[in-house]
């Protein structure tokens, strides 16, 4: 069972920037891509980022291409998303995930709680 915790988020001004941990508890963590999803208020949650487990491969939904970056540590079991050029319309609750490589949620079996970045315009 890999628990996943979150951290970093926060308000911040559009155009700021935001990094997002994800610690894992288990050494385990090496052994799965890892991914990041979002629910925007009134919105179903969706993807945003994953990075497969050697960290060699990343993916990005189209709306955060060239302002997000995913990378992972595996000597740390973290994962990170570094947000820059922040805009209103990525306030959300920020999800780090752990599973198979793919953007589809039903493929990932480990979920944190969330942790909130709220970009004020």
């Amino acid at each position: 069972q890999v628990q996943l915790v979150e951290s970093g988020g926060g308000l911040v001004q559009a155009g700021g920037s935001l990094r997002l941990s994800c610690a894992a508890s288990e050494r385990t963590f090496r052994n799965y891509a890892m991914a990041w999803f979002r629910r925007a208020p009134g919105k179903e949650r969706e993807f945003v980022a994953a990075i497969s487990w050697s960290g060699g491969f990343s993916m990005y939904t189209d709306s955060v291409k060239g302002r997000f970056t995913i990378s992972r540590d595996n000597t740390k079991n973290t994962v990170f998303l570094q947000m820059n050029g922040l805009k209103p319309e990525d306030t959300a609750v920020y999800y780090c995930a752990a599973g198979t490589y793919t953007r589809l949620e039903h493929e990932y079996n480990y979920w944190g709680l969330g942790t909130q970045v709220t970009v004020s315009s």
